[in-house]
């Protein structure tokens, strides 16, 4: 059965949604006064985006592809291994689920934001900056660019080589042909056992490489999170930053600027980084 491109829209949104909730949720019971969490480090919050990753993946990759990352559908979609006809509404239901989210967060966590009366702080658990802010607005973009595009490429690849090489769906399509070519009854016993055993091949891949996935999300938020707390991801940054604008004190505590003259490194670098990933990839595995 083949899922509607609205339910595949609707499992971009949800995965997103999981994502935010998740990745936020755990860099705000980290950083804000009061919770029971707090001051458990950086390695917590990677070790939370990678777990918030791991999770819409395992759910939704038979669904959507679960790409939950516009940075994911783009680089795809300019590589030929996805329909540019869907690329917009994608990205639109992973900003909605980003947004979401981040709406969950904050009520879960509005007293905390309260208590910790803290516009940085507060910031940080929407949407991400650069460390080297105070050295100026120039030295900042470029460094996060760098920074960004080269963690979504990595990303990228690696979520595209998890889920394209080996998810046993090729050995399935051969299982089927060389049957048919050898005149067997495709529905015989001894044709189907070997069927179900590629197909539960295929389920165990699924499972590794979700957890692979979740697993470099989490090196590379450890890695890539010093310069700029590694957003790599559009939706997860633009969705969250722009609730973080309507919200207001009697909610968040004190706020500080959104900080837009940097929001689009994290938008354009990770789409940069997953072209290019994407591309290589074809161009090496295609």
């Amino acid at each position: 059965m083949t899922d509607s491109w609205m339910i595949k829209y609707l499992a971009e949104g949800i995965g997103t949604m999981l994502l935010v909730l998740i990745g936020n949720g755990t860099i705000a019971a980290v950083t804000l006064k009061g919770s029971k969490n707090n001051g458990m480090g950086g390695l917590s919050i990677a070790w939370g985006y990678g777990i918030a990753l791991m999770f819409p993946v395992l759910v939704f990759a038979n669904v959507s592809g679960a790409h939950v990352n516009p940075a994911v559908t783009l680089g795809l979609a300019s590589a030929g291994l996805f329909p540019w006809a869907h690329v917009a509404q994608y990205i639109l239901a992973q900003l909605i689920g980003a947004i979401v989210g981040q709406l969950l967060v904050v009520a879960i966590y509005n007293q905390y934001y309260l208590k910790t009366n803290d516009g940085a702080i507060a910031l940080g658990t929407f949407a991400t900056t650069n460390a080297l802010e105070e050295d100026g607005h120039t030295k900042a973009m470029i460094n996060g660019f760098i920074n960004e595009a080269i963690g979504t490429f990595a990303l990228v690849f690696g979520i595209i080589g998890f889920t394209t090489n080996f998810f046993g769906a090729e050995s399935i399509k051969w299982y089927m042909q060389a049957a048919a070519k050898q005149g067997a009854n495709t529905s015989s016993p001894d044709v189907m056992s070997q069927i179900w055993a590629s197909v539960s091949g295929a389920s165990a891949s699924k499972m590794v490489g979700a957890l692979a996935i979740g697993l470099l999300l989490v090196g590379l938020i450890t890695c890539f999170g010093g310069p700029t707390g590694a957003a790599l991801n559009p939706a997860r940054d633009l969705g969250p930053r722009l609730v973080y604008m309507v919200m207001p004190q009697s909610v968040v505590g004190e706020k500080t600027d959104s900080k837009w003259w940097y929001a689009w490194v994290p938008v354009v670098a990770p789409i940069v980084g997953g072209v290019i990933a994407a591309t290589v990839f074809k161009l090496m595995f295609k």
